[in-house]
């Protein structure tokens, strides 16, 4: 099927389907071959998916999430909790936050995917010696 098949797509609902680990055009097909290896293209559009790297974003999009989410409850604890030890805090947040970054990682890459995608936001082609090729 040929792209103009597809009706257009706004940033937010193709954010929505990212998030979701769906194709940002289709949504239909699946956006991840893995649990964060993102396929070469769409097998239900043939939507072309490897200009559209994220990079490092998700990563530091997980931590700030991850952060503004165990930092005030650490907070909370430690104010109405009777300051518990911190060998607590160690058998409590460290696991919480790994649990919430594993849940968090593969949302955020799928919505910055699509953000790139629907923006038009390509990686640079390179060529096999490693330099820039982009206009």
């Amino acid at each position: 099927m040929s792209s103009a098949a597809y009706a257009p797509v706004d940033l937010w609902t193709a954010m929505r389907r990212g998030w979701r680990g769906r194709c940002p055009r289709c949504n239909a097909g699946p956006l991840f071959g893995g649990f964060l290896k993102m396929r070469s293209h769409c097998p239900t559009c043939d939507l072309v998916l490897e200009p559209y790297r994220a990079d490092d974003a998700p990563a530091y999009f997980t931590i700030f999430a991850v952060g503004h989410i165990i930092v005030p409850l650490v907070l909370v604890l430690e104010r109405y909790g009777n300051q518990p030890p911190l060998w607590f805090h160690a058998v409590l947040w460290l696991p919480l936050s790994v649990v919430i970054a594993l849940i968090l990682l593969p949302r955020i890459k799928g919505a910055v995917i699509a953000l790139l995608w629907s923006h038009r936001i390509a990686a640079p082609k390179s060529s096999p010696d490693g330099l820039d090729l982009s206009p």
